[in-house]
């Protein structure tokens, strides 16, 4: 039961990038070495595919953060395979091809082999902004930074509200260094003067600065989860806290942009998120909402944060605007620009219409067992569980499943999903996602899937929904069955199979899940209705005695991926 839970929440995390806020950035690549910080995630896709039309670039080198070494003293660190802070691809050598994907808020060495300058877009996903800094003093990072090239923020002034120690700002004596282009050697990295250089958001940097921090610019966003704000089918409201660390108030601008079209093989995008902010007004006793505006409509959304001061940004989703159809996908990007000129944060925000759709675990617990004995009791003194894996497509077929991993598929673009069948889904040396593997024995050992029974199946309070198991006699999971006894092993004398009725017998099953609108036991579930569905269960099973035996009890299910797909390729 643990090993499910562990599963549960992985499953949590792997879901939310199903879903993308897509935006384009290019970077311009001078002849020689080069350094870009990836804000968004490309992971959709690999480093092979991305530079496929770029064959200058001969090299990428991911920067990983390891706080237990010490790579930078007076210079920047110089890129080696022989050290961990550093994953490689290049092209002409299939052995160094470790980096197979970009990930976001990260910073990446690049080599463009050609003897004149080029340029790479990249489409990539919506992200916050993060940044961990090392007390080690090798920090190798870029910055949310606001406006063009010749209105970036000076380093000095975006780091002006640097706290290191009981200072703000940067420390006397930090050295920051940039990539300019051409051979690795001591005019590359190039030391910067802090007072004059202007930060390029598109650029990574070496700051040589021993320090703990999160610094990633004045104002801290506080986001629901790397996902940014993610409704999902349930949730409608979620809550973005804001913390100026100026000295300064601050004027925080609020809009939202719509995503770019989604890349081959990732869930396509019905429309712009219909998303609205919430106040609370004291003295109405309710809250004011007002429709979140596209970037540079008017009048615009702002709201003023004091100097040191917290603000929580509270959102709704208007779920009325979304369609009934469960493979609906809205997505937009929150855009957040502070009065100073200096951050320009992009959040990604999604929603999908509320159905059943996706991956359930319903948890049964069987208390009551009608007995062949006459006048004999039907409670049992403590219940029994049982764990079953249900899945729900877009146009709401229901199937029980006997396991499902979740993972990158190996179909075109490897979007995140699932599959009954291990082996359509990447291995984790081939994808930057752990396939994770959800198994409940529900199922006889031969079935991969079984839909319900009956009509469309519905989750609605007050429907029943049904499944015919069989397990048949020669079923390892049969009862009867005991591979290593004799008399229970389905062989004669002579070894060879026999029928059913000899030495085991078929056992049919007849599993009833009815939803009911609240708790059937009178408890109090925090979700019922929406993130749990629940209600009693009755199982008639015939096989296992002269006459039909009946078991009950209630169950809870909640899901752990909103995934409306399934490959249904038989292992």
């Amino acid at each position: 039961m643990k090993r499910l839970h562990l599963l549960f929440l992985f499953a949590l995390a792997a879901s939310s990038s199903l879903h993308a806020q897509w935006f384009s950035k290019t970077y311009t690549l001078a002849a020689g070495w080069n350094a870009i910080w990836l804000a968004g995630d490309a992971s959709h896709t690999t480093v092979a595919e991305i530079f496929s039309a770029n064959a200058n670039v001969t090299e990428v080198w991911r920067w990983n953060p390891n706080p237990d070494q010490v790579q930078f003293s007076d210079t920047a660190s110089t890129p080696t395979t022989s050290s961990d802070e550093w994953t490689v691809w290049k092209r002409e050598d299939p052995t160094e091809q470790v980096l197979q994907r970009m990930v976001a808020n990260s910073a990446y060495l690049i080599n463009n082999a050609g003897s004149t300058a080029t340029s790479i877009t990249i489409k990539q996903q919506a992200r916050a902004p993060a940044n961990t800094w090392l007390i080690s003093g090798a920090n190798f990072m870029g910055f949310p930074a606001a406006g063009t090239s010749a209105t970036w923020p000076v380093i000095s002034n975006y780091f002006a509200s640097f706290i290191n120690g009981g200072a703000t700002g940067l420390p006397a004596g930090t050295k920051v260094y940039k990539y300019v282009g051409g051979p690795l050697n001591s005019s590359n990295p190039l030391q910067v003067v802090t007072t004059t250089e202007r930060l390029d958001p598109d650029k990574a940097y070496w700051f040589n600065l021993a320090t703990v921090s999160d610094f990633s610019g004045a104002l801290a966003y506080e986001t629901p989860g790397s996902g940014g704000l993610l409704f999902g089918r349930t949730l409608t409201t979620l809550t973005i806290g804001v913390v100026n660390r100026s000295t300064s108030s601050l004027t925080l601008t609020v809009s939202l942009d719509s995503s770019e079209s989604a890349p081959a093989g990732q869930s396509t995008i019905s429309g712009a998120v219909p998303l609205l902010r919430r106040v609370f007004n004291g003295a109405t006793n309710a809250y004011d909402e007002t429709r979140v505006p596209v970037t540079g409509a008017a009048p615009a959304l702002t709201v003023t944060i004091a100097a040191g001061g917290r603000a929580n940004l509270d959102f709704e989703v208007d779920r009325s605007a979304l369609s009934t159809n469960s493979g609906g996908f809205y997505a937009s990007i929150l855009r957040l620009r502070d009065s100073a000129g200096l951050t320009d944060v992009r959040v990604p925000v999604s929603v999908q219409p509320a159905t059943t759709a996706g991956l359930w675990l319903a948890q049964v617990n069987v208390s009551r067992v009608t007995s062949t004995q006459p006048g004999s009791g039907a409670a049992t003194t403590r219940s029994f569980p049982i764990n079953v894996l249900l899945h729900v497509d877009a146009v709401g077929t229901a199937r029980m499943l006997r396991q499902v991993f979740s993972g990158r598929l190996v179909t075109s673009g490897n979007p995140l999903g699932l599959a009954v069948s291990e082996d359509r889904v990447l291995s984790a040396s081939a994808s930057d996602v752990r396939p994770a593997r959800y198994y409940a024995p529900m199922m006889p050992a031969g079935s991969a899937v079984l839909a319900a029974a009956g009509p469309p199946a519905s989750f609605a309070p007050g429907a029943t929904t049904t499944w015919n198991i069989t397990h048949f006699h020669d079923d390892p999971v049969n009862p009867f069955v005991h591979a290593y006894h004799p008399d229970h092993d389905n062989l004669d004398a002579r070894f060879q199979p026999l029928g059913p009725g000899r030495e085991s017998y078929d056992i049919a099953r007849v599993c009833a899940f009815t939803f009911t609108a609240a708790p059937p036991d009178d408890s109090t579930v925090a979700g019922w209705g929406t993130t749990v569905l629940g209600g009693t269960y009755a199982e008639t099973l015939t096989g296992l005695n002269k006459v039909p035996l009946t078991v009950a009890g209630t169950f809870a299910m909640r899901r752990i991926s909103e995934i409306a797909e399934i490959d249904l390729t038989p292992p």
